[in-house]
Formats: structure tokens, C-alpha cells, sequence
């Protein structure tokens, strides 16, 4: 049996209300597809969290607000950036 996350219940519902405007098999897997994006970017939030905790012990709220309103992009980037970063604010630089 197959977990389905509440972010994914969530795709799969706009997907269902979707499928009434545009077809029920389209709307169905673009509901699908989103509720899958976001567990994505979801489990990418959390494990930067708890990767950042590890290291730096605590997250001040700028942290976490930051890792909230991230991109799944601006996620990936953060993590490699934990790896070389002596400060929270070096994680969170831009590239160069």
C-alpha cells in the first residue's frame, strides 16, 4: 500500500476539482503530479531543517521563514552549501 501525505491528499483533491472543469483523467494526474511536487519540496524543507539543527543547533525564525517560502532550487543549493559554511548567514549567501 502506498503512503499518501497530506500535501499530496491536498494535490490530488485540487486535482479532483480540476478534473471537473477539464476531463477527469487530465485533472486527476495534474492533481497527482502537484500533490507529488510539494511532498517533494515539503521533505526538502524538512531535512534542510534538520540538517541545519545538527550543525548550527538552533534556527532563529529568518531561517525558518526562509526555508518555508524556498524554492525546490534554493533548497538543493542551502544543502550543498551546509557542507562548507562556517554560519547559518553562509549558508543562506547567494552564489557568487
Amino acid at each position: 500500500m502506498q503512503y499518501v501525505t497530506s500535501v499530496e491528499r491536498i494535490g490530488i483533491k485540487k486535482g479532483i476539482q480540476l478534473g471537473q472543469q477539464q476531463g477527469w483523467q487530465e485533472g486527476r494526474q495534474e492533481g497527482r503530479q502537484e500533490g507529488r511536487q510539494e511532498g517533494k519540496l515539503e521533505e526538502g524543507r524538512i531535512l534542510l531543517g534538520r540538517l541545519l539543527i545538527k550543525r548550527f543547533k538552533t534556527l532563529p525564525a529568518w531561517v525558518q521563514e526562509r526555508i518555508e517560502q524556498a524554492t525546490q532550487a534554493e533548497l538543493e543549493h542551502w544543502a550543498e552549501n551546509i557542507l562548507d559554511a562556517d554560519s547559518l548567514e553562509a549558508v543562506f549567501r547567494e552564489p557568487s
